[in-house]
């Protein structure tokens, strides 16, 4: 189970990487222009998560807002976000606490497709500078192995601050077919 920080974070599918362009000297947050980049449009998602384009045939899942220490637990198909806790265990309880209760609220993120396999990243860095690493021997971009089966996942967001500890979860769970017509 990798970890990665940063933020807005952002799930892309492994066989689209090459089309995650990250943040850019071209873009409206680092250029100044009127043209929005990869991370522009990751840092426009509102809410705890959402579904953005990656290329013309690819999607990704943006984790927003917190810069948040995240990881992915593949049994319970969450995204579980350090918010606020004392451990890994405070943390993995509360996040249970939060997936057992049957009332929850949870906030709807929209429909996410992939092929399979995914990589969850910081959304400023291109995909394809994961493999290339910093200057001065500063190690690579953070990034961890997303197992999650292809498909259609409807994305469900919460994050429970006020009472400690504090958790952020984002969730997939299948989503319905298209009906074709």
């Amino acid at each position: 189970m990798g970890a990665v920080d940063g933020g807005p974070l952002i799930v892309v599918p492994a066989s689209a990487l090459d089309r995650w362009g990250g943040c850019t000297d071209d873009g409206v947050i680092v250029g100044g222009t009127d043209v929005p980049d990869d991370y522009d449009r990751a840092c426009g998602v509102e809410g705890w998560a959402g579904v953005i384009d990656v290329g013309a045939e690819s999607s990704g899942v943006v984790l927003a807002d917190e810069p948040a220490t995240t990881c992915y637990l593949s049994e319970q198909k969450i995204f579980l976000r350090w918010l606020a806790a004392d451990s890994d265990a405070e943390l993995l309880e509360a996040a249970m606490a939060v997936l057992d209760d049957p009332v929850r609220e949870w906030e709807d993120c929209g429909v996410w497709e992939t092929d399979g396999a995914a990589v969850l990243l910081d959304s400023a860095v291109a995909g394809s500078d994961l493999a290339v690493e910093y200057p001065d021997g500063g190690g690579f971009p953070e990034q961890a192995r997303i197992s999650v089966p292809a498909g259609r996942w409807s994305v469900r967001a919460f994050h429970r601050t006020g009472d400690f500890p504090w958790v952020g979860i984002v969730r997939l769970l299948p989503a319905p077919s298209q009906a074709c017509v």
